[in-house]
């Protein structure tokens, strides 16, 4: 009688180590899926933490800088797009204009110096504007401070572009029609 038995349990080994290959298969797949989600969102989150410095950076500048900031007259935000600075202040964009021309770091000895507040406040911005343009994709920033507040409270928004990762086919198809979960902002208020 155990011959019996022994003939028919040899092929019933042979598909418990298929299913067990297949089960394992999927779930190495899962793992694999759980990697690349992980290492887009490392992507995602040194952007962030890259956009986080940049606007810290500038608060810093417009701190150290406070005799332009706190009397600047900026009716409009000062837009940055790419390397071009565009402000509504007359006096700021005839030094960015100096500055730019320059082509260096404008406001040290043996270039510009020594520099007014303004020209500081142009080097600074310019210099920033390079710079924000070189670490995060598709960058624009505003800066807005408006004249009416006391003390002067300015705010720095920056947006750029992220490629976005879907986990599943749903947040595919809102990474694909939603503008913006691609375009990130970052958004800093400052008392320079």
């Amino acid at each position: 009688m155990r011959r019996r038995v022994g003939r028919r349990s040899r092929g019933f080994t042979i598909i418990e180590v298929m299913v067990a290959l297949i089960v394992i298969s999927v779930g190495l797949l899962g793992v694999a899926k759980m990697q690349a989600l992980a290492l887009a969102s490392t992507s995602t989150s040194r952007l962030r933490s890259l956009a986080a410095i940049q606007a810290a950076s500038l608060a810093s500048a417009m701190g150290a800088n406070r005799a332009y900031w706190a009397s600047a007259t900026l009716t409009q935000p000062i837009v940055v797009a790419a390397t071009t600075v565009t402000t509504s202040d007359a006096n700021l964009t005839s030094a960015l204009a100096v500055v730019k021309a320059a082509g260096t770091d404008y406001c040290v000895p043996g270039s510009g110096a020594p520099c007014a507040p303004v020209t500081v406040a142009a080097a600074d911005l310019q210099s920033w504007a390079t710079d924000v343009n070189t670490t995060l994709p598709n960058s624009s920033a505003r800066i807005t401070c408006p004249p009416a507040g006391i003390p002067l409270t300015c705010t720095i928004l920056i947006t750029w572009a992220e490629n976005a990762v879907a986990v599943n086919k749903q947040a595919a198809n809102v990474t694909s029609t939603t503008a913006d979960y691609r375009v990130p902002t970052y958004t800093l208020y400052v008392q320079p």
